[in-house]
């Protein structure tokens, strides 16, 4: 007997909306970025929550765990921002271990010139389309699936 528990044909249909949506986005938000600001989407990223630490600086780790990547992932592009002039590492004065992530005034100078077309972006290709319930319904489930996905992380570290 097959006990796979099958998408039924609403599931089937939101999980290839959900899908489209993943796979789609994400290449549309880093063209216009790449074109717009030279940017990608993740370094834009990265600058964005540098921008909004206090300080304008994190701990690297404290940073990849907010980026949801890995300290070697992020490490990589920090080296590239630093290149560029707008990251600088810094290390944590009572922590030999860590070292702190700065974004630069060119660096702040750069998220919040791009800022404006990536909003743009967001709201055109995402929000304009949606009306108020929509976007609570949006953020209730987003919320939903990553705490499942957080929940997921906890037992696979395990």
């Amino acid at each position: 007997m097959d006990a796979t528990p099958w998408l039924t044909d609403d599931e089937q249909l939101a999980w290839r909306g959900l899908a489209g949506v993943f796979l789609r986005l994400p290449g549309a938000l880093e063209a216009q970025l790449q074109r717009d600001s030279g940017l990608s989407h993740f370094e834009y990223w990265v600058m964005a929550l540098l921008s909004e630490a206090d300080g304008r600086s994190r701990r690297l780790r404290d940073l990849a765990a907010q980026a949801n990547c890995s300290l070697s992932r992020l490490s990589h592009v920090v080296t590239r921002l630093e290149g560029r002039g707008w990251v600088t590492r810094e290390p944590v004065p009572d922590d030999a271990r860590s070292t702190y992530a700065v974004l630069t005034a060119a660096g702040y100078d750069q998220v919040v010139a791009a800022a404006p077309g990536h909003v743009r972006a967001v709201r055109s290709l995402v929000f304009e389309a949606l009306d108020a319930t929509d976007v609570a319904d949006l953020e209730r489930i987003c919320g939903v699936i990553l705490e499942r996905l957080e929940d997921n992380d906890r037992v696979t570290r395990c």
